[in-house]
């Protein structure tokens, strides 16, 4: 049975981490072509990815993201370096993160795996295919996934 968080009404929040601008442009409009409902946050950069995540400075009022969409190459703090930074951390190692990158370096999908990616997912080049993945994330991560609650604050 199909868990459909959209169903109740609830937006997921989903944090696309991306530096280069015509990929994050593609990654946008295919996202919204998707028909998600969905609220999208953007990083540029593996530090405001970790603030945001965090919650920290000026993002203290942003919803944490239910699910994050991570591009390997980014500067000020590599995708691996945020993706392990993210997987050890208590308060939001459940969030799942998807890998969307270029690269198809074996080194690069086992060392995402070996982080606790929860997939890794080549980014398409064709506009058509990016479509289909943007569909296939809405269905399966959106519609039929159950996505962990975040964790309760100690204390």
């Amino acid at each position: 049975m199909p868990t459909d968080q959209s169903a109740s009404g609830y937006r997921p929040v989903i944090l696309l981490v991306e530096d280069n601008l015509a990929d994050l442009r593609l990654a946008q409009e295919v996202l919204k072509e998707a028909n998600m409902a969905h609220e999208l946050l953007v990083a540029r950069d593996g530090e405001q990815a970790m603030k945001m995540v965090r919650k920290e400075g000026e993002y203290a009022g942003i919803k944490r993201p239910d699910l994050i969409l991570l591009d390997l190459n980014l500067p000020r703090k590599h995708g691996r370096e945020v993706l392990a930074e993210i997987k050890s951390d208590p308060q939001l190692k459940r969030i799942p993160v998807l890998i969307l990158s270029t690269s198809k370096a074996e080194s690069d999908v086992a060392g995402c795996y070996d982080a606790h990616a929860n997939c890794f997912l080549t980014k398409p080049v064709a506009l058509d295919d990016f479509a289909v993945l943007a569909g296939l994330i809405r269905d399966f991560w959106l519609h039929w996934v159950q996505l962990p609650p975040a964790p309760q604050p100690q204390g």
